[in-house]
């Protein structure tokens, strides 16, 4: 039997789109994952983090919160990710997890000097991304949703970044051989996506930015969604060696 994978939840989404579930829900769904394939921790609320070694992958949520304001729970989480990271087990971060992940390897993560980034954007992959697992298959140009106001400025010591876009320069890294960070929402429909643009509508007008024309560009990004099918099959082909 394949072992699960945990998803942490770094957050919940927002009010207005909690009838789509939780973050692990979209996770899980978009990932391909049995409901019986995954275990959830939130460490937000205060969840134990249970043994990494039971588990083929770990996936980080998403979250409205800021690593920079170094909470508790977050900095707990954080340690817990560095000695799974130094160890060797599969990891992916999304968003607040990838930032969250360059923190505990010695990143520096702050908020983006471009601003706030929101909507379907292109992903521009670097040249190492095509030997990169998850990235080997994907054009070296595609369209993903984000939503975020901080990013990873500096990459941890050792890592390679693997895409940029427009607003951020640090779209994915990978540190060794087996954890990733994605700043893109590889689980966000586009309702889900639309649903985050109209929530940060009045953010989005005050740093000049256009929230109407951003949701009409909204569209379905099926190779960003890819990336966690992918991670679910290589951290299953890495923990059967």
């Amino acid at each position: 039997m394949n072992a699960p994978f945990l998803i942490v939840e770094t957050g919940q989404p927002l009010r207005t789109l909690k009838r789509h579930g939780g973050f692990a829900h979209w996770i899980r769904v978009a990932a391909g994952l049995e409901a019986g394939a995954s275990v959830v921790a939130n460490v937000e609320r205060g969840d134990a983090l249970p043994d990494r070694r039971d588990f083929a992958g770990i996936i980080v949520s998403g979250s409205s919160a800021m690593v920079t304001d170094r909470a508790d729970w977050s900095e707990r989480a954080a340690a817990w990710l560095r000695e799974a990271a130094h160890d060797g087990q599969s990891l992916l971060g999304i968003c607040y997890g990838h930032q969250l992940l360059a923190h505990a390897l010695g990143g520096e993560v702050a908020d983006n000097p471009a601003g706030r980034e929101s909507g379907t954007v292109r992903i521009d992959l670097h040249p190492p991304a095509a030997d990169d697992p998850l990235f080997a298959h994907a054009p070296t140009g595609f369209m993903a949703h984000t939503s975020h106001v901080q990013t990873v400025l500096r990459a941890p010591d050792g890592a390679t970044v693997l895409a940029r876009s427009q607003r951020d320069g640090c779209q994915a890294f990978r540190w060794g051989e087996r954890a990733w960070g994605v700043q893109f929402h590889p689980e966000f429909a586009t309702h889900h996506m639309r649903g985050y643009v109209a929530a940060r509508a009045e953010h989005l007008r005050s740093s000049g930015q256009c929230p109407l024309r951003i949701s009409r560009e909204v569209s379905a990004a099926p190779q960003a969604r890819a990336l966690l099918r992918r991670f679910v099959r290589h951290a299953r082909q890495v923990r059967g060696r």
